[in-house]
């Protein structure tokens, strides 16, 4: 019997996705590795903001040697260097493990038993999620700065009819189309027309 428990965390990015997409995913890990999830923390929240409630439930509920299982490292962090800096001494002060199903090193940490290997995987694998994270950082960044120069384009060639909300509405129909819903679930969920859909889904291909 394992002396440490595993909690699993589920996150999108707005109301409008389903944060529980991955839950099936950590579940076949976990069954596939001996885990027993103890509880899912779920929410929909920004990546790119370091407060979140679930996210430091689980932080405060876990003890140390405790696994924090997660579908991808994102799922935890697009957070500024700072922000990143903290959560991860939150982490590393609690002693926790963070296994993420896009980070195989992070996997052996589901086994692991003597303090020799332990010391040495986490010096590897906090390599690997710094870079990861910086990463799913400059993604988020790079998706921001791309939407913003798309509307300047549009604006100086006549074609913006944006109004402020416009972002917005097209980081949750990104979202959705990221997550596979339908043309028809995005426009049930968001009111938006069919065209405006098809606009940022080609713009997506694009990319």
């Amino acid at each position: 019997m394992s002396n440490f428990r595993t909690y699993a965390y589920l996150r999108a990015s707005t109301k409008e996705q389903d944060a529980t997409r991955a839950k099936e995913a950590l579940l076949r890990f976990s069954n596939e590795h001996d885990l027993v999830i103890s509880a899912f923390f779920a929410e929909n929240e920004s990546g790119a903001k370091l407060q979140r409630p679930e996210l430091f439930r689980l932080l405060e509920i876990a003890q140390k040697g405790d696994v924090v299982l997660v579908e991808q490292i994102d799922r935890i962090s697009r957070l500024k260097d700072d922000d990143w800096s903290s959560l991860k001494a939150i982490i590393k002060t609690k002693g926790l493990r963070i296994v993420s199903l896009d980070l195989p090193t992070s996997h052996q940490f589901a086994a692991v038993k003597d303090k020799f290997t332990e010391r040495m995987l986490s010096a590897i694998n906090d390599l690997m999620l710094d870079m990861l994270a910086a990463i799913a950082r400059k993604d988020y960044e790079d998706r921001r700065r791309r939407q913003q120069e798309g509307i300047a384009k549009a604006k100086s060639e006549g074609r913006y009819r944006g109004r402020p909300l416009d972002l917005e509405l097209q980081e949750k129909i990104e979202g959705m189309l990221l997550d596979k819903k339908s043309y028809d679930y995005i426009q049930h969920i968001l009111g938006c027309s069919r065209s405006t859909i098809s606009k940022v889904s080609k713009r997506l291909k694009s990319e």
